[in-house]
């Protein structure tokens, strides 16, 4: 039995000895890491030094070294030169020892429930980062076939289909991550209606499948008393498929409150634009001219490729 046990133990030591001299081979160190120096024989020197944001460590009779991007191994080497240099050791046994890494994180921004800054660890991918994140923002409110990952220090940006990995398992999406890395989601602006007009809080919401007229009323803080005429409601939709080109659709919006009238509590689309006329609009010539106001505006943004609102 004892022997049994002994035979664990330098299986679990031989693995823990060849998984650190893979690290010390292949990882390359960063600011905040902490290390231990050591000699062979010399127990004067040895400390547990961090590395700074300036990227060197303070080496116990040397000051300090460069160590960021370099392997333990490499900073072992240029740690023996320098005591040869400098102490006159014959070839001195230095070891580094990773004592613990830093805090990698990442970032996600945009259309996720829960942005900001996330601890990740090596061998995490976008997925995990999006989990982190809360998941995207519901009823298509994301758009995330057109996110984005940026790598610390880089301009490049990084198209990444979020559509493709989340609902349909592409895996070639799910990058694996980096310090610093940023996943930017941007909103899917195509999935709104605009509501203007004598409500308490106009303009866009989220638009969502079977929406209607009155629960845009709703989702605007409803109307003004004494002054939001509900019987003179415009809708304005967007021609697809024709840039700038709209057609008004004229609601009465009492008759759906009153007497349930349903053929006037419209369903909407993307895109959409309405317009909660208030008691003091001069005339329908007025409501006319505002509409194309509103219609000229969002046929500018297109042409100048700000398209906020759907085809």
């Amino acid at each position: 039995m004892k022997k049994f046990a002994l035979w664990i133990l330098l299986v679990i030591s031989l693995i823990a000895s060849a998984f650190g001299q893979a690290t010390n081979e292949t990882y390359r160190l960063q600011s905040e890491d902490v290390l231990r120096i050591q000699v062979f024989g010399l127990q004067e020197i040895a400390a547990e030094v961090r590395v700074g944001r300036d990227g060197k460590v303070t080496a116990p009779f040397l000051g300090s070294i460069a160590a960021e991007g370099l392997t333990a191994s490499e900073l072992e080497a240029e740690l023996a030169r320098e005591y040869v240099k400098k102490l006159r050791l014959r070839d001195p046994r230095v070891s580094v020892t990773i004592v613990q890494f830093r805090q990698m994180t990442a970032s996600i921004t945009g259309a996720a429930n829960r942005p900001g800054l996330i601890p990740i660890r090596q061998g995490d991918t976008i997925l995990d980062l999006v989990a982190a994140g809360g998941g995207l923002f519901p009823q298509n409110g994301a758009d995330g076939k057109r996110a984005t990952l940026q790598r610390r220090g880089s301009k490049e940006l990084i198209p990444v289909d979020l559509d493709a990995l989340l609902k349909r398992g592409d895996l070639s999406q799910n990058y694996d991550l980096l310090d610093g890395d940023v996943l930017a989601i941007p909103e899917n602006l195509n999935n709104r209606v605009f509501v203007f007009g004598a409500v308490q809080q106009p303009g866009p919401k989220l638009f969502r499948d079977g929406m209607t007229l009155s629960e845009a009323l709703v989702e605007s803080g409803g109307d003004i008393p004494y002054r939001t005429q509900l019987s003179r409601t415009t809708v304005q939709r967007p021609r697809p498929g024709s840039p700038g080109q709209y057609d008004f659709i004229q609601v009465d919006l009492i008759k759906f409150l009153k007497k349930n009238d349903s053929n006037q509590n419209l369903a909407l689309r993307p895109g959409d634009i309405v317009f909660f006329a208030d008691s003091k609009t001069p005339d329908a010539n007025r409501l006319g001219q505002i509409s194309t106001s509103i219609a000229n505006f969002f046929f500018i943004l297109d042409r100048f490729g700000l398209n906020i609102i759907g085809r």
